[in-house]
């Protein structure tokens, strides 16, 4: 069986918080392996009352402009239930900063980043995003707060772009006419907090060092031809369409979604540092084999009408 071997994407992100360090990172993976994939970041802060500074790494260039605030679609409650898998009230927009969600028997703001003067700017092969905390401070309600944008997540982009094999034709026909079925394989790594992945100039930061993650939380969706290793889940589901259908990114196929979970807390890694890691595949029938085949039984229609008409031919003169 032939394959088709990608570039392991290998990620290393990192999250510090000059202030609690109880807190938590959410990353959702939208996977569109046949188009643009997107990722949203959730980042949970607690006693955020008392926190200056949150300094975010993306391991890829990011432009200010591509950073979308879905923040700002809560007002749909649908979109809520699905967010935090529960029925929540929502006050929209109760301020300049922030909305005010109520659920599971407790209140959190909401902070809208789009209205803030955050600053994004590249760092190493990455994008380093930064917000300042006390600006917040005279409009934060409660102790808790998330902040949640969506960016295009280019190295995943990078994994699944396709590409011709051109390679000897011989052996391509050769593989085309053998084995159609393509196996594709891709791997992808998630590195939080990770120093082995980060630039010097984050692993110098004192801040980076003293302030530890208490949870990170990953969730993955993609179509369900594709399938993941799923070895430690904690939820596997079919995504609600009906919820999500006005939340997803733009051209994202919402139809046979399956949505993978995973969770590491610092119970047992008291660094703050957590590894995720996946493999995804996918088994087809190659379009080149099934082109490949109407050829060959179209030539040999012709070529059978050709030896019937000569055959034919050659008994009547015969005859």
């Amino acid at each position: 069986m032939p394959q088709k071997h990608r570039k392991f994407a290998d990620d290393g992100w990192a999250v510090w918080i000059d202030g609690d360090d109880t807190s938590t990172i959410h990353i959702n993976d939208w996977l569109n392996p046949i188009g643009k994939s997107f990722v949203d970041i959730a980042i949970h802060i607690r006693a955020i009352k008392v926190s200056k500074l949150l300094s975010v790494y993306v391991p890829f260039p990011v432009l200010k402009e591509e950073i979308e605030d879905v923040s700002l679609y809560f007002e749909d409650t649908k979109i809520l239930q699905a967010i935090f898998s529960t029925a929540c009230i929502v006050d929209y927009k109760k301020n300049q900063y922030t909305s005010e969600i109520a659920y599971n028997g407790k209140t959190v703001d909401i902070v809208h980043i789009s209205t803030m003067s955050f600053k994004v700017e590249p760092l190493s092969n990455g994008t380093l995003i930064r917000v300042d905390l006390q600006e917040l401070q005279p409009y934060l309600d409660n102790d808790e707060a998330y902040f949640i944008w969506r960016i295009p997540h280019k190295s995943l982009d990078a994994v699944f772009k396709s590409y011709v094999n051109v390679g000897n034709v011989i052996e391509r026909l050769r593989d085309l006419l053998t084995t159609p079925v393509v196996s594709e394989k891709y791997g992808y790594s998630i590195r939080i907090n990770e120093s082995r992945l980060l630039p010097e100039e984050i692993t110098r930061i004192g801040m980076f060092h003293r302030q530890k993650l208490k949870k990170a939380a990953i969730t993955i969706s993609i179509d369900e031809n594709y399938e993941l290793n799923d070895a430690g889940c904690y939820r596997i589901r079919r995504l609600e369409d009906n919820l999500y259908r006005n939340y997803l990114p733009k051209d994202y196929p919402c139809e046979e979604v399956i949505s993978y979970q995973w969770n590491q807390t610092r119970d047992n890694n008291f660094q703050g540092q957590f590894n995720f890691y996946y493999s995804i595949t996918k088994d087809s029938v190659s379009r080149g084999s099934m082109f490949l085949y109407l050829i060959l039984l179209l030539s040999i229609g012709v070529i059978g009408d050709f030896i019937s008409s000569a055959v034919r031919v050659f008994i009547g003169l015969l005859i």
